[in-house]
């Protein structure tokens, strides 16, 4: 199975004349992409290689071995940039996770009743929503709060999750 790949910046375009790159980044800390150094495409190849960089609101200004003008800069313009799982550190806290290690997931009741696997997780403004994959029919969406899924068992595999009452 290929390494498992997490979305960590796009590339913004161009930033000066020298060739930099101006970077949106999705990590809590964005000089972490220079101590990841080599950032890699969607199917696991080198997209660009830092040599530096220095924050700004948004992101990173980055220096990389592959760009040497301000229009190869631009030529990246919406390159997505991502790392293996096993780069990012391990989380400090007992219930601190990786949103991207849920996808996969089975999603049982307390019972032990299996009610389907995590397909993705989302936040469309109002917090993270797990979408849910039964078995059989259409997906459904979950809370990712403390009421819903009151545990997450990664070693076991699975998620702990109190399905809400339906309503018309």
């Amino acid at each position: 199975m290929a390494e498992r790949l997490i979305l960590v910046g796009r590339v913004a375009g161009a930033f000066g004349v020298k060739g930099e790159v101006r970077i949106t980044t999705y990590t809590e800390d964005p000089m972490a992409l220079v101590r990841y150094r080599v950032l890699l495409h969607e199917d696991g190849g080198t997209a660009l290689t830092l040599t530096g960089a220095r924050p700004v609101k948004g992101g990173i200004v980055a220096r990389a071995e592959e760009v040497e003008t301000r229009e190869a800069a631009e030529a990246l313009r919406g390159l997505r940039l991502h790392v293996p799982r096993a780069a990012l550190p391990p989380p400090e806290d007992e219930d601190e996770f990786y949103l991207a290690d849920l996808i996969g997931l089975s999603a049982e009741t307390a019972e032990g009743e299996p009610l389907g696997r995590i397909k993705s997780v989302q936040d469309f403004g109002a917090g993270d929503l797990l979408e849910i994959q039964p078995p059989q029919g259409a997906s459904w969406w979950l809370p990712f709060t403390r009421e819903a899924v009151p545990e997450v068992r990664l070693a076991d595999g699975k998620i702990i999750a109190i399905r809400p009452e339906e309503t018309e």
